[in-house]
């Protein structure tokens, strides 16, 4: 008898460890890759993933009652980076930007087609808030749903909506002045072999 439960428990166990391989490490480098985004420092990005494996793994055998798996690996990797910001300084973070950690996005970055512009673009988003930053990751790099970045965020839905219209507005206005800027030009007018210089 005492063989038989052994058994069971050895099964139950295992079967623990072959749906956590199958439902958790499947997100990892999506969570690395967020982190990263986040933090801006891969060696802190990887940390921060160990730590929320280890976490995970340790809540294991409760796993199986999380509806959406990767949504609450995102959140718990986010709440990390942003104690590891606090712990590190690697920016500084108040309590308005910890407010407003949730919510826009841009959407860009597959659209680019010269590199000179998808620089432009990414120099333009790096500028953004890191709330603005964070969510763009979530919603045009990882294409998660608006449902899933407000289970992770917190944030409503038509919150989401509204930060993402404002924030690809700002990144597109910016964008269209830089190249204003770069595509003027001088034109030249051969008057008494003078050069008169406007600008287009």
């Amino acid at each position: 008898m005492k063989t038989t439960n052994k058994k069971q428990k050895s099964k139950q166990k295992s079967m623990v460890a072959r749906d956590f391989k199958t439902s958790v490490l499947p997100v990892s480098k999506k969570l690395l890759r967020f982190a990263t985004h986040f933090l801006k420092d891969e060696d802190l990005a990887r940390d921060v993933v160990q730590d929320v494996f280890l976490k995970l793994w340790q809540k294991r055998e409760t796993l199986a009652e999380i509806e959406n798996m990767e949504a609450f690996a995102m959140r718990m990797t986010r709440n990390h980076c942003i104690d590891t910001i606090r712990a590190n300084r690697v920016v500084p973070i108040d309590a308005d930007t910890d407010r407003k950690l949730k919510e826009e996005t841009v959407d860009v970055h597959s659209k680019v087609e010269l590199s000179e512009s998808a620089g432009q673009i990414r120099r333009l988003i790096d500028r953004l808030p890191d709330l603005q930053r964070s969510v763009m990751h979530m919603r045009d790099i990882e294409q998660l749903s608006y449902d899933e970045i407000a289970d992770i965020t917190g944030l409503q839905v038509n919150a989401i909506r509204v930060n993402l219209s404002r924030a690809r507005k700002k990144v597109r206005d910016e964008f269209l002045k830089m190249n204003d800027n770069e595509t003027s030009i001088y034109t030249t007018n051969a008057k008494g072999g003078k050069n008169h210089a406007s600008y287009i």
